[in-house]
């Protein structure tokens, strides 16, 4: 029975020590390549006149993801890794109920929370809507651009966030193929 314990233990002392090596290695990188990461794709008229800030963790990989979504879509971004995240989603007005990983800012001034499918960005910056201040995906649906497990998919709404505070349904995804 001890030596069950023991080996019980030496494989969670092992996957833990795993675990800080990968963050660790994830971390030492983002530095090294700096704290922001500019990219530019100009497959679009919106790409053309509009650039968007993106504020995330330095660790976190699904909004890497979301962001390699976003800039195939024709998108230019800014990557910024602030030391407090919470407070740029307070600066933009983004209450905590339609919070999620990341926040993105256009030159114009619209903030765009989440994981929000890029097609509806550039709806949304084609025609704003009266008295919007963004977009939000609050959380982390399954399935949406960055978070893809396999072929899994969780239906979920984008919501447009009003100035008054408030939002509205702006679409719903409803399948993995509305999102494109």
């Amino acid at each position: 029975m001890l030596s069950k314990l023991k080996a019980v233990q030496w494989l969670k002392l092992l996957s833990m020590i795993a675990l800080m090596l990968v963050i660790t290695k994830n971390l030492a990188a983002s530095i090294s390549n700096g704290t922001d990461k500019v990219s530019s794709n100009q497959q679009s008229p919106i790409a053309q006149t509009h650039h968007f800030d993106v504020y995330k963790s330095p660790t976190c990989g699904c909004c890497g993801e979301w962001i390699e979504h976003f800039e195939e879509s024709g998108f230019s971004t800014k990557t910024h890794h602030p030391v407090d995240l919470t407070a740029i989603k307070r600066n933009y007005g983004i209450q905590n109920k339609y919070q999620s990983c990341h926040t993105t800012v256009s030159n114009q001034g619209y903030v765009f929370e989440g994981h929000i499918p890029a097609k509806y960005i550039r709806q949304f910056m084609s025609e704003p809507p009266t008295d919007a201040i963004g977009l939000t995906v609050p959380g982390m649906p399954l399935g949406s651009p960055g978070m893809e497990v396999k072929d899994r998919f969780m239906p979920y709404q984008i919501l447009v966030l009003l100035k008054d505070g408030s939002s509205e349904v702006y679409a719903t995804a409803t399948s993995y193929k509305d999102q494109f």
